[in-house]
């Protein structure tokens, strides 16, 4: 029997703290498991689900929404595109996630420590560009560290965005008595389908998250700006122990959701992603934060998780 998410790849190393250990998925280059001396940093899923809202999953070439899935723009080459995307979020009829979520991956190589797959992104429906893909992850002695890349193997330039879908933890601890920082800023305010509308300053509002917040007492589905390299947001518990997100100078968005119906959580606790992004929702029209790669051009992203006082 095959895994709905196909094959996993187990990379493991030794560390100070003890041993830290990942599985990685070939469907959609997930990351289905993080932990470090056996406490879960990643909320894990089971091997014979489907990702629970879209646990650990690699997105690209977009993060998060394309409005009414459809985009328009115009490339650095003069040409211009008004196109129409697969509706794959139906009750808010926008395109969610990128065109890789149910994916497999080839897998490119495999250490003890490490892994890289790739994928194809080829043209289809609104989508007229061939894009070469790859998502790596490497264990290191304070965490884990993340780099998505991509290179334009068709004619035309193409527009890409990378994002990922993780939840984090820290296992032993209820998610909803750790504390969240958030450094991203400022705010996105969105409509009832959850499209940005707005780009505001997080000062005097509820989205003010520089000083740490109970996560119990936070309610959202919502994307921050880019604050520049660096911290994206931090989780810390009560006994000192924080677990740190983390991107590099082209990874400066972030999505933060508090998903209070979580399987395999029981229904109320809180399942906390932090998704760090190279663009914010729709992107794609926008403009913002997106990337044009021209014939030939290669491009990569990294983040990554940090781990301090285990």
């Amino acid at each position: 029997m095959r895994h709905p998410t196909g094959e996993q790849y187990e990379i493991v190393l030794d560390t100070s703290a003890g041993v830290l250990r990942a599985v990685v998925t070939e469907v959609a280059a997930g990351l289905r498991e993080l932990s470090l001396a056996g406490v879960d940093i990643a909320v894990p899923f089971p091997v014979d689900a489907a990702p629970p809202g879209a646990s650990g999953i690699a997105l690209a070439p977009w993060p998060n929404r394309v409005r009414d899935a459809r985009w328009s723009a115009v490339s650095p080459d003069g040409v211009r595109y008004d196109e129409a995307l697969a509706v794959t979020e139906p009750d808010k009829a926008n395109a969610l996630h990128g065109l890789l979520r149910y994916t497999p991956y080839a897998l490119v190589e495999q250490g003890m420590a490490s892994v890289a797959l790739a994928a194809t992104i080829f043209p289809q429906t609104g989508w007229p560009f061939t894009l070469d893909t790859s998502v790596s992850y490497a264990l290191v002695d304070d965490g884990l560290v993340v780099e998505h890349s991509a290179t334009n193997v068709g004619a035309a330039s193409a527009p890409v965005a990378f994002g990922a879908h993780p939840y984090l933890g820290i296992g032993d601890v209820p998610t909803e008595t750790l504390s969240l920082a958030v450094a991203a800023q400022p705010h996105f305010n969105v409509d009832a389908r959850l499209d940005p509308v707005a780009e505001v300053p997080v000062e005097g509002t509820r989205f003010d998250l520089r000083s740490p917040r109970l996560v119990g007492d936070l309610v959202l589905d919502d994307g921050f700006g880019s604050a520049g390299p660096g911290v994206l947001a931090a989780l810390s518990a009560p006994d000192g122990r924080s677990v740190e997100l983390w991107g590099d100078e082209a990874t400066t968005y972030l999505q933060v959701f508090t998903h209070r119906r979580h399987p395999p959580l029981p229904e109320g606790a809180v399942a906390l992603a932090l998704e760090p992004m190279t663009a914010p929702a729709d992107a794609l029209n926008s403009g913002t934060g997106l990337r044009w790669l021209a014939p030939g051009e290669s491009w990569s992203a990294r983040w990554g998780i940090r781990l301090a006082g285990f």
